[in-house]
């Protein structure tokens, strides 16, 4: 389980067997949440509304980074 970024309390991170869409697994306390990297679309949530919010700025900062860690990860070898 690859974890990319540690900021703000949430852990942002793919597991080892993912799949497409390229996504990222959000994790903070006992909430988690699934967003698609191409798109910023939530797939599943448990994260309150404000929550959620903070969640998808963070991903959008770091959109490019973690669809190159996404690449280099799955398309080695």
């Amino acid at each position: 389980m690859p974890t990319l970024l540690n900021l703000a309390g949430y852990k942002f991170f793919f597991y080892a067997n993912e799949h497409e869409p390229k996504h990222i697994h959000v994790m903070k306390g006992g909430d988690f949440a699934k967003i698609e990297l191409g798109t910023m679309r939530v797939v599943n949530s448990t994260f309150k509304p404000q929550e959620i919010r903070r969640a998808l700025e963070i991903t959008s900062e770091h959109q490019s980074n973690f669809l190159r860690a996404w690449d280099e990860y799955f398309n080695r070898g």
